[in-house]
């Protein structure tokens, strides 16, 4: 089964692997999405899901704006904190709806529905070999860049860079002794094709390797400060915005 998850929350998106992983164990999750514009964008360029399960409040506005904008033929399931939705949602191919925290049993009674509406589903497929098959021809994270050292070029792996550091408009990586150099993206950029489990964007100047982290302090005006282990002049500090990312981050 490919299944699709729409949702800007990351407990709740955690909450949700969790319960597909545990009640459909040879599910594939294709992607999670938190915007209204990035699920069109995905809805329109991918074959369809056989299941999506979709909260109703993202962070551009509420899901049911996809609707408008492209036709969906998956079956979904919506999540979200308010009743006050329901309606609409059953106007769209909705099968069920679950109010968060969501209910383990609440979860298992809409797969059950799932599976007695859409049985054409429920046929055994080897879906790890079609995974493999995706996985293959999909972009993956960067893994290392191009630098120029002097007047060569030399690689620097990404697993070495400790920090980068965005300064008048250059990006600049440091690696494990302290070296720095050019790198040709913007930090936007860098963010958006770095791995997301290792490299975490703390402000809008700094990105930094989970290896680095040595030490986090509280900092004034509910921010946070980083030590890591090389010198640098500048101060890490995470931004006010970044806190709560930042912390669920670490701990996913």
């Amino acid at each position: 089964m490919r299944i699709l998850i729409i949702e800007d929350e990351h407990y709740a998106s955690k909450r949700l692997q969790v319960l597909i992983k545990k009640e459909l164990p040879d599910a594939n999750i294709l992607e999670i999405i938190d915007t209204v514009e990035e699920s069109i964008d995905w809805l329109s360029k991918h074959v369809e899901p056989n299941l999506i399960f979709m909260d109703i409040q993202l962070a551009d506005g509420l899901s049911f704006q996809i609707f408008e904008s492209i036709k969906v033929k998956s079956p979904i399931v919506f999540t979200t904190a308010y009743y006050e939705y329901a309606i609409n949602a059953f106007k769209v191919n909705s099968i069920d709806y679950l109010l968060k925290p969501i209910d383990e049993e609440a979860f298992r009674k809409a797969i059950n529905k799932y599976q007695e509406f859409y049985p054409k589903y429920n046929t055994k497929i080897n879906w790890n070999e079609i995974t493999k098959e995706l996985v293959q021809s999909k972009e993956q994270y960067k893994s290392r860049f191009l630098v120029k050292t002097g007047n060569s070029y030399s690689y620097l792996n990404c697993k070495d860079i400790k920090i980068i550091l965005s300064e008048e408009g250059l990006s600049f990586a440091y690696d494990q002794k302290g070296n720095r150099f050019i790198l040709d993206h913007s930090l936007d950029k860098l963010e958006s094709i770095l791995d997301p489990k290792k490299c975490f964007r703390i402000s809008r100047k700094f990105i930094i390797n989970l290896e680095a982290i040595k030490k986090i302090h509280p900092y004034f005006n509910n921010r946070m400060k980083v030590d890591v282990d090389l010198k640098i002049d500048e101060n890490l500090i995470v931004s006010r915005e970044k806190v709560k990312d930042f912390k669920m981050w670490l701990d996913s």
